[in-house]
């Protein structure tokens, strides 16, 4: 009777349509960009819903925004995100709420196998919204520069994976090929005394008089002074796994050949030694080679004045 219950859970396409559908669900070797769930919770503040529509805006048009509330507690059940994860395919999401005990709280997190691989809580005390910021703004879909300032994403264990979950959320499609031009968004991540400052500007590229623009930075919003409560990480052996990379998209190790951290090949050459005897070198008397014969007279010469000194 168990193996005929489990039989029936599995989901078989009967359409072209229902078989192409479950090919895109299925488990990728090189990722697809990754989209993310804007969500609503049960009480929200104006500044938490404002702030997640415009974070959904950096990430159209991989994003799906949450119209309505849903009374969740990321921290103490995970079955409601993970069941809005397989039915929207979404591998991240932020989680807007507001309470008493943690006014202003966004969750960011991220999805392993179906699961919640990490989360981190931060708290809002300064919020600026992209409609307070009267300027120009990038296209929707720019793939963003994206800037840590702080050498606590580096050497804290926690802050190194909030950077690394960020990076996931933001990055956007892998470009191949980039243009000056499209280089227009830059979202910066500063930490300074315990607070992290979420800033977005867009490259002015100006006239400077040479071949090299003049670059100017332009903030267009919004702008967020964030603090860091609740923590959830993934074991060592889960995050292992999350990270490992397939066989098939490892590169194939050449002897001699290793690449630096920008992408350029670096080779090592081995030659067999010159014979600098035969090295064509300027003609001039005092570097002209004497025979052998008068080497051996020369050297007679200096013997016979040194005795006689």
């Amino acid at each position: 009777m168990a193996a005929k219950s489990a039989s029936k859970d599995i989901k078989r396409a009967k359409t072209h349509k229902g078989r192409r559908f479950l090919e895109a669900r299925e488990p990728k070797l090189v990722e697809n960009t990754k989209t993310t769930m804007f969500i609503r919770g049960g009480r929200t503040s104006e500044k938490v819903t404002q702030a997640l529509k415009d974070l959904c805006m950096l990430k159209k048009p991989h994003s799906v925004l949450f119209r309505r509330k849903n009374v969740l507690r990321p921290f103490e059940d995970e079955t409601s995100l993970e069941f809005f994860s397989k039915k929207n395919d979404a591998s991240t999401f932020v989680f807007g709420s507001h309470s008493k005990k943690r006014p202003h709280n966004l969750v960011f997190g991220r999805f392993f196998d179906g699961h919640i691989l990490d989360m981190v809580e931060l708290g809002i005390e300064k919020f600026a919204s992209l409609q307070e910021f009267k300027t120009e703004k990038c296209a929707a879909g720019t793939k963003p520069c994206l800037v840590f300032v702080g050498e606590v994403f580096d050497s804290d264990p926690e802050y190194a994976r909030l950077k690394n979950l960020l990076i996931d959320m933001f990055r956007g499609p892998n470009a191949e090929n980039v243009r000056l031009q499209g280089l227009e968004h830059v979202i910066q991540f500063t930490e300074l005394d315990g607070k992290i400052f979420l800033r977005s500007y867009r490259i002015q590229l100006k006239k400077s008089g040479t071949r090299t623009p003049r670059v100017e930075l332009e903030e267009i919003g919004p702008s967020l002074d964030l603090v860091k409560r609740r923590v959830k990480l993934a074991s060592d052996d889960l995050w292992k796994r999350a990270v490992k990379k397939p066989k098939t998209l490892k590169p194939k190790k050449t002897k001699n050949v290793s690449h630096d951290s920008f992408g350029s090949k670096l080779a090592n050459i081995h030659m067999q030694r010159q014979d600098y005897s035969k090295l064509q070198t300027r003609k001039m008397k005092g570097l002209k080679r004497k025979p052998d014969h008068q080497k051996d007279n020369s050297r007679a010469k200096k013997q016979r004045t040194a005795k006689r000194r």
